[in-house]
């Protein structure tokens, strides 16, 4: 029986779990799986697919793999449709999702004030176990972001991104990057504990919550529905603000 070639292009190569020579692995093809199957048990997830290619073709992940066989597998940066626009079917992805939305796993959870902070729905829940997170991304349509393989290989996870940075201010810039994020899409209008949208509320309805100097110095305040925290443009406001510029992500007035 011959083996098939397979070439992990790019940062695949890195995810490997089974011993290569730059991305490239000889895969015995005994039977007809599908690429992947066969991806996702050499440790890459599909999620982290976002091209296959062989015999000068594009393919879906239901190519079957045959003997002798070439399949080059691409990463989102070494495809035509760079960054990636999640609103846009593709081959691989051909139901696209509504809009741009997360859903923030518990391992990398140093992202959800951050991402909410810019404006982005993301939903987190420390309590929901693996199937829990599947199930939802799935029904609201919303990219998984984690750094678990078992995760993001779940059928249902359809869009997802195995996060390689350690720290959340990379982990944002990572993430951002993938789908051509620049500038914040709704600077500070979600509650970074309840992910939902703020609305404005008088100065003077909330005026016995606040201390002193905020009622001094402060006079436009947002507050959450669903929890009543208040946010003002304090030193935290302008600490976000200037961590964001640091980070090459531009912001501009509520």
């Amino acid at each position: 029986m011959v083996d098939a070639t397979l070439l992990f292009a790019g940062e695949l190569a890195g995810l490997l779990t089974r011993k290569h020579h730059s991305g490239l692995v000889r895969y015995p093809a005994a039977r007809r799986a599908s690429i992947k199957d066969v991806v996702e048990s050499l440790g890459v997830p599909h999620t982290e697919i976002h091209g296959i290619r062989a015999n000068g073709r594009d393919h879906d992940f239901s190519l079957l793999l045959e003997p002798g066989q070439e399949v080059a597998l691409l990463p989102a940066d070494l495809c035509p449709a760079y960054p990636v626009d999640v609103t846009i079917p593709t081959l691989l992805r051909p139901r696209p999702l509504s809009a741009l939305r997360f859903l923030v796993d518990e391992n990398v959870a140093g992202l959800v004030p951050l991402l909410r902070a810019l404006g982005f729905d993301a939903a987190y829940d420390r309590a929901w176990d693996d199937a829990r997170i599947a199930e939802v991304a799935a029904r609201e349509g919303r990219v998984v972001l984690s750094r678990d393989r078992a995760l993001l290989k779940r059928s249902v996870v359809t869009c997802g991104r195995l996060v390689r940075a350690a720290l959340p201010d990379e982990q944002l810039v990572e993430v951002l990057g993938l789908f051509g994020v620049t500038r914040a899409p709704a600077l500070f209008s979600r509650c970074l504990r309840c992910n939902v949208k703020t609305v404005a509320v008088n100065k003077a309805d909330v005026m016995h919550r606040l201390e002193p100097k905020t009622k001094k110095y402060f006079s436009t305040f947002k507050e959450c529905p669903m929890c009543g925290r208040l946010y003002w443009r304090g030193s935290h406001h302008a600490r976000l603000v200037e961590r964001f510029a640091a980070l090459g992500i531009a912001t501009a007035a509520e």
